[in-house]
């Protein structure tokens, strides 16, 4: 199971920092990712991180502003957004995925319950 927390309102140019607890068969993941999805658009990816080596990978659009991360002892990930914008706005979730490196919403079996982050200008 994965638990995300974490989303709320900020102004532009403030920041949040995203939760999910992993627990159950989601140990045994490879790497582990956050997507999200704003009303009326599909649901896109933002970040991946190997649970192992720590390795990340990023979309375009968050490269330099979110940071991924994970606390292997509490199997917590964590996703550190700053310098929000507007465009940030959407539910954001975390998942696992036994493919290193997928940026594809397909290869990520396990999905958390989404939390909102409303970014206002």
């Amino acid at each position: 199971q994965l638990q995300a927390c974490g989303g709320g309102l900020v102004q532009a140019g403030g920041s949040l920092r995203l939760s999910c607890a992993a627990s159950g068969r989601t140990s045994s993941r490879y790497g582990m990712g956050w997507f999200r999805q704003a009303p009326g658009k599909e649901r896109e990816f933002v970040a991946f991180i190997n649970w192992s080596s720590g390795s990340t990978v990023y979309a375009d659009s968050v490269k330099g502003r979110f940071t991924i991360s994970r606390d292997n002892a509490r199997n917590t990930l964590y996703l550190q957004m700053n310098s929000l914008k507007p465009g940030d706005t959407a539910v954001y979730y975390c998942a696992a995925t036994n493919i290193l490196g997928s940026r594809s919403r397909n290869d990520y079996g396990y999905w958390g319950q989404g939390t909102l982050v409303t970014v206002s200008s």
